[in-house]
C-alpha cells in the first residue's frame, strides 16, 4: 500500500510539548527555534470543538483527515497508522486510527472514550474532542462537549437524521454550545447528490427549530476521500460554501464570552513567605466573566464584604485589566475574609446566592441516584454537600417529551432536577455564564463524578412542594461587621454544635440537657434544641414521612449553625435517622468553618422499648402508630461519630465524656 507522507518534525519546550501543553507538528526545513517562536508568538486564538454522530458516521476518520490534509501528522504516527491499516486488511489508509486509541475501539471500529487531539494552523489553534456515538456513552459525549465552542454533528448521507443525531443535537443545545456544524458525511456513497443533502438539511432544521441553536452551518463532505474537509470538492460544484477547515479557522467566537458580568472564583490566597514581601496578599484564580480593572468596586461572596481592586498581577507582571480566560491574582484595598470557594464580583452586578436551584443533569454513574448516598456539588472552586435531589422529570431526547413518573436516575439519563445544598453558592444560569452556571456531583464515598449539570434560570427556596416560594433576586446575603475572630475575642469563647442522635428513648435529651446545665453554670453560653420542642413551633407544620424528617433536620441544622456562629454551643437532640441528613448538617457547619460534633447515644432497641418514656413503642407494636424509627422505619447508625455514649454509663459519666471531648477540641477549659 503506497501512502504519500508529510515529513514533519516536532518542536517543544524541552518535554515534547509546547508551552500550552500541546504537541506541535511543523514541516521539516524550518528550525525548531523558528517554528516554536512562530507558533507561540501568534495570537492566542483557541477553538475547542467536539465531534459527535451516530456509530460509524466517520467522526474519527474526519478528524484524521483534518490532521492529515493540514499536514499535522508526525511521520512516525503516519507509519504506525499505515502498518495498523495493513494488519486490519484495509486497502486504504485508515485515518480513524489516529484518534481511536483504545484497543476495544480499534477492534470494533467505534469510539468509546473521549479522545483529545491538538493541532494548529496559521490562523488558529484547535483542541478536538472526539466523542462516542453510542447511546450508552452519552456521558462521554457530555464530558467531551462541555467546554466546546463549536460542535460538529456528523450525519451519514445514506441514513439521514436518525435518533442519535437528534440526541447529539439536543446535547449540544443543552450544553449551550454556540456554534454547530452539521457535516453530512459519506456523500461519495450517494454519488454526491445535492437532493440527498438538501433533504437532510430540511429534516435537521425542523428538529433544531425546537431547540436553542443560534448558529447552525451545513457542509457536505466525504471524510474518507477528503472532499470539502480541507480543500473544496470538485465533485460537488453545487455547494458554494467553504470547506470545513476554513469555517473552523474563521468562525467568530470572541463575542461568545461574557464580558459584562465580572465573575472571579478564588482558587487560593497568595501570601509569600519571604520577609521582603511580607505585606503581599493576593487572591488567585481564573476570570470566569467580565472585565476587571484596578479601582473597580467589588464584593466578596458569600460574605458580602465590599472592597476595591488595588492591582492585578500575572506571572509576567502587573496588568491594567483582566478578562476570560486569564489567570491572575487580585490585590484588594482591604483585608477581607476570602479564600478558596469565594467569588469576587462587581458590587452592582451580582450573581444569585442561594442553596436551592433547578438544573439539568446528565447522570454519568453506573450506580443510580440514591437518597441514601452522600453527594457533593463542585461548583467553580467551591464544594458543598448536597442536601437533596428532587427529580422533576426525565427527558426523552428523541421526542423531547417529559417522563414525570421517575424517582431516580440511571446511567446516561438526562433530567431536570431541583438541588438543595447545605450551604449557598454564587451562580448564574448556564445560558448567561457557562463557568458559573455549571457543576458536577461527586459521590463522597467513592470520589466518583456521578453527574454533570447546567443551572437553569428558575430559582427555588426550599425542598418542600407546598408552600413553594421563589426567592427574590433582590434578596442578598447581608454581611456582618463582626467577624468570627472579633466575636470570639470579645466574648472569650467560640461556638459549636453538638448533634445527639440515636433511637427514640435512647436518652439523647437527658444527657443533652445535663450538658447544657453544666456548660451554662461554667459560664459558657449553651442552648438545647430538642426535637419535640421544635415541633411545637418552627417544625410544627412537618409530619413524619421521609421528606418531612429530612426537612426537620435541615431547619434544625440552620438554627444550630446560627447559634454556633453567635458563640453559643448548640446542643441538638434529634433522632435524625438518616445518615445523609446528618451529613448535610455537618457540611452546613463545615462550609462556615464551625465545629460540628456528632454524638451517637447508642442504646439497644430492647432497652429503648423497655424505657418507652412516651409510650411510642407500645403504640407502634399495637399497630396504632406507623413509621416509628426502629420499628416501622429504619435508623442508620453513625459510621464514624465523634463520640459514642453507651447505655451502661450513668448520665454523670456521659456528661464527663462530652466535656472531655469539648476540651480536647479546644471548645471549653476543664477545671483542674
Amino acid at each position: 500500500m503506497s501512502v504519500p507522507s508529510h515529513p514533519t518534525d516536532v518542536v517543544s519546550n524541552g518535554n515534547g510539548k509546547s508551552a500550552e501543553g500541546e504537541v506541535i507538528a511543523v514541516p521539516l526545513g524550518e528550525s525548531a527555534q523558528e517554528a516554536f517562536r512562530r507558533l507561540t508568538e501568534r495570537p492566542a486564538d483557541l477553538l475547542r470543538f467536539a465531534t459527535a454522530g451516530s456509530v460509524d458516521d466517520g467522526k474519527s476518520t474526519l478528524i484524521g483527515r483534518l490532521l492529515y490534509d493540514s499536514k499535522q501528522v508526525l511521520s512516525d504516527q503516519l507509519a504506525h497508522v499505515e502498518q495498523a491499516s495493513e494488519r486490519m486488511g484495509h486497502d486504504f489508509l485508515d485515518l480513524s486510527l489516529l484518534t481511536d486509541g483504545l484497543r476495544a475501539e480499534r477492534e470494533q471500529g467505534i469510539t468509546i472514550d473521549v479522545a483529545y487531539r491538538y493541532f494548529a494552523t496559521a490562523q488558529r489553534r484547535f483542541i478536538i474532542a472526539d466523542t462516542p456515538g453510542h447511546e450508552q456513552y452519552t456521558r462521554n459525549m457530555v464530558t467531551g462537549a462541555s467546554t466546546a465552542d463549536l460542535a460538529i454533528v456528523l450525519i451519514d448521507a445514506r441514513k439521514g437524521v436518525i435518533s442519535q443525531s437528534k440526541r447529539h443535537a439536543f446535547i449540544s443545545s443543552l450544553l449551550g454550545i454556540p456554534h454547530v456544524v452539521v457535516c453530512v458525511n459519506k456523500m461519495d456513497l450517494v454519488d454526491f447528490d445535492e437532493g440527498t443533502f438538501e433533504k437532510i438539511v430540511e429534516e435537521f432544521d425542523d428538529f433544531a427549530a425546537r431547540l436553542e441553536m443560534p448558529d447552525v452551518t451545513f457542509i457536505p463532505i466525504s471524510a474518507l476521500l477528503g472532499d470539502n474537509v480541507v480543500d473544496r470538492s470538485d465533485s460537488m460544484p453545487w455547494y458554494q460554501g467553504p470547506p470545513l477547515l476554513y469555517h473552523l479557522e474563521h468562525v467568530h467566537i470572541a463575542s461568545d464570552r461574557n464580558l459584562i458580568d465580572v465573575r472571579f472564583p478564588v482558587q487560593s490566597v497568595i501570601r509569600p513567605p519571604s520577609s521582603s514581601v511580607a505585606d503581599y496578599r493576593a487572591y488567585a484564580g481564573q476570570v470566569a466573566g467580565g472585565v476587571m480593572r484596578p479601582g473597580d468596586d467589588v464584593v466578596v461572596l458569600p460574605s458580602g464584604r465590599r472592597t476595591t481592586i488595588a492591582a492585578i498581577d500575572t506571572f509576567e507582571g502587573e496588568v491594567q485589566e483582566a478578562f476570560p480566560p486569564m489567570s491572575v491574582a487580585l490585590r484588594l484595598t482591604d483585608d477581607v475574609d476570602a479564600g478558596r470557594g469565594s467569588m469576587i464580583v462587581r458590587t452592582h452586578n451580582q450573581p444569585t446566592v442561594a442553596n436551592g436551584f433547578e438544573c439539568l443533569l446528565c447522570w454519568m454513574s453506573e450506580q443510580p441516584l440514591s437518597p441514601r448516598r452522600r453527594y457533593l456539588v463542585k461548583h467553580t472552586t467551591r464544594t458543598v454537600m448536597v442536601g437533596s435531589v428532587d427529580v422533576r422529570y426525565r427527558i426523552d431526547v428523541e421526542s423531547l417529551r417529559r417522563d414525570e413518573d421517575v424517582q431516580t436516575l440511571e446511567l446516561n439519563d438526562l433530567a431536570r432536577v431541583q438541588l438543595q445544598l447545605s450551604a449557598p453558592i454564587a451562580f448564574d444560569s448556564y445560558r448567561r455564564n457557562r463557568v458559573t452556571g455549571s457543576l458536577i456531583i461527586i459521590d463522597e464515598a467513592t470520589n466518583e463524578t456521578v453527574a454533570a449539570g447546567v443551572i437553569l434560570d428558575t430559582e427555588v427556596e426550599g425542598v418542600l412542594e407546598e408552600p413553594k416560594t421563589e426567592r427574590s433576586p433582590n434578596v442578598k446575603w447581608q454581611g456582618s461587621r463582626m467577624t468570627r475572630a472579633r466575636r470570639r475575642e470579645a466574648l472569650g469563647h467560640g461556638g459549636a454544635t453538638l448533634w445527639f442522635t440515636g433511637l427514640p428513648g435512647a436518652g439523647k435529651s437527658t444527657v443533652a440537657a445535663a450538658v447544657e446545665e453544666r456548660l451554662v453554670e461554667a459560664g459558657q453560653p449553651a442552648f438545647l434544641l430538642d426535637g419535640d420542642n421544635l415541633r411545637h413551633g418552627l417544625n410544627g407544620d412537618l409530619g413524619f414521612d421521609e421528606d418531612a424528617r429530612s426537612e426537620n433536620v435541615r431547619r434544625t441544622a440552620h438554627v444550630a449553625r446560627l447559634l454556633a456562629e453567635s458563640g453559643t454551643i448548640a446542643l441538638v437532640s434529634l433522632v435524625s435517622p438518616y445518615a445523609a441528613d446528618r451529613a448535610s448538617a455537618a457540611a452546613l457547619h463545615a462550609a462556615e468553618e464551625l465545629s460540628f460534633l456528632e454524638i451517637y447515644v447508642n442504646a439497644p432497641l430492647e432497652l429503648c422499648e423497655e424505657r418507652d418514656p412516651k409510650g411510642l413503642y407500645a403504640r407502634a407494636r399495637a399497630g396504632e402508630l406507623a413509621g416509628l424509627t426502629g420499628v416501622g422505619a429504619p435508623y442508620e447508625s453513625p459510621v464514624n461519630p465523634d463520640l459514642v455514649l453507651c447505655s451502661d454509663e450513668t448520665v454523670e459519666q456521659e456528661v464527663e465524656r462530652v466535656m472531655e471531648l469539648l476540651a480536647a477540641r479546644g471548645l471549653v477549659k476543664l477545671e483542674s
